[in-house]
């Protein structure tokens, strides 16, 4: 195999992959890549360490969020997560997202959902305001120049 992303048959593979054509070495790879992550993510943040960074600087959980990311490890969780084949791998992944979210209170969580959806829709409203007025202008346009009989 071409290495984990192969034995998961993940969006990046040649070769897709179901469960059952796995070898056992490829499962217990997967599952001891999603175990250290979960491990990983789940050592308590170091006050000391935490403190003499400069205000605002990144935590160490938040940095390794961000390893995590530029890995391409998030896009591989979204597809254990989603592929029906691949439910023997749910409460890893599970685990693994509440650790990502663990120094998030789901307050805060739900107020920039919905920050965001309500700043999105309010563009998007605009948006088509101003392609509905073009239009209706180029339809004005239009009317004027045909020819009256």
């Amino acid at each position: 195999l071409g290495g984990p992303m192969g034995a998961v048959g993940g969006p990046d593979s040649s070769v897709p992959q179901d469960w059952e054509q796995r070898q056992e070495e490829d499962t217990l790879l997967i599952e001891r890549i999603l175990l250290l992550v979960r491990n990983v993510l789940h050592v308590p943040p170091d006050p000391t360490e935490e403190q003499q960074g400069v205000d605002g600087d990144a935590s160490v959980h938040d940095r390794v969020l961000w390893a995590l990311h530029i890995s391409g490890m998030d896009d591989l969780l979204k597809f254990l997560a989603s592929a029906q084949v691949e439910q023997q791998w749910a409460l890893h992944v599970l685990e693994i997202i509440s650790l990502m979210f663990r120094d998030q209170s789901p307050e805060e969580l739900a107020a920039l959902g919905q920050g965001t959806a309500g700043a999105e829709h309010g563009e998007d409203t605009r948006e088509l305001e101003t392609l509905r007025q073009r239009e209706l202008a180029e339809k004005r346009a239009r009317a004027l120049q045909r020819p009256s009989r």
